[in-house]
């Protein structure tokens, strides 16, 4: 029986059959650039919007706060322009731009490693500067009352908490760079997306290869997403806290009811 006499699920069948072994081969591809490029894209994003977070300081002088101006100004151009343009462009950009201009050759896992952790460096960079900013601004003024460095408050006291406020925006990064890694196949990176095309021009089974290539995606997207889900329920701690009651001072933590008849507590 030829494709053309079968149904849909029949060529449904036929294609998981006859191609499984490059759909895995895809979505590994697309797991590996989505993982390792928000890993990068998160680090990225982090020195970025450290600095753009940090205000000038009045004791600096003139020409160290002339400098911070200026990579400030740098790194703002950084994030504009890579926010605010497609990342197929930016792929079609870096990769035929090194190569003519530069006459730098990238390979496809350079070039698809740079483009991807790069265009996230730059969303991350916002989010970063913004977790930052939720942070009480009391806390780094107590740590640098006592004398602690920029550096030392940013790593030990607010960088915690900021990693924590923007933890659900990394995940969602990371969603979004499984699905982005499409645009990548116009720079010949054998990902899913490039496999599903592959597919359904030698067999003409546009919509039944897309319906598989989708449900792999709906797969993988779902399944990082529950994890992470899982690995913010875990940074929350437990819902209640006690003190401990082996200290003397605290032994009546727990003991005091309140007496909803009287309106206070016994």
């Amino acid at each position: 029986m030829s494709i053309s006499e079968m149904n849909f699920f029949e060529r449904m069948l036929y294609i998981l059959d006859q191609y499984s072994g490059s759909f895995f081969r895809g979505a590994a591809t697309t797991m590996v650039i989505a993982l390792v490029c928000t890993f990068f894209g998160c680090v990225i994003g982090l020195l970025v919007g450290m600095l753009q977070a940090k205000e000038p300081d009045r004791k600096d002088n003139v020409v160290k706060r002339s400098l911070m101006h200026v990579v400030r100004f740098i790194l703002t151009c950084y994030v504009e322009v890579f926010r605010g343009t497609p990342m197929m462009l930016q792929a079609a950009f870096i990769y035929y731009g090194a190569s003519q201009v530069f006459h730098i050759n990238l390979g496809m896992w350079s070039a698809a490693l740079i483009i991807v952790s790069v265009n996230t460096g730059a969303y991350m960079a916002e989010t970063v500067r913004g977790g930052i900013l939720s942070v009480d601004p009391g806390q780094t003024e107590g740590a640098r009352a006592i004398g602690m460095s920029y550096s030392s408050t940013m790593f030990h006291i607010v960088l915690p908490q900021a990693i924590r406020n923007i933890m659900p925006q990394i995940g969602n990064n990371l969603i979004i760079n499984i699905k982005d890694t499409c645009v990548l196949s116009i720079i010949g990176t054998v990902e899913l997306f490039f496999t599903f095309k592959s597919i359904s021009g030698a067999l003409y089974t546009y919509f039944e290869a897309a319906t598989v290539t989708m449900a792999i995606y709906f797969v993988l997207t779902f399944t990082c997403s529950r994890i992470l889900r899982y690995i913010e329920t875990r940074m929350d701690g437990p819902a209640n806290f006690d003190l401990a009651t082996s200290d003397t001072l605290a032994f009546t933590s727990g003991l005091t009811k309140y007496n909803k008849n009287t309106g206070g507590s016994f």
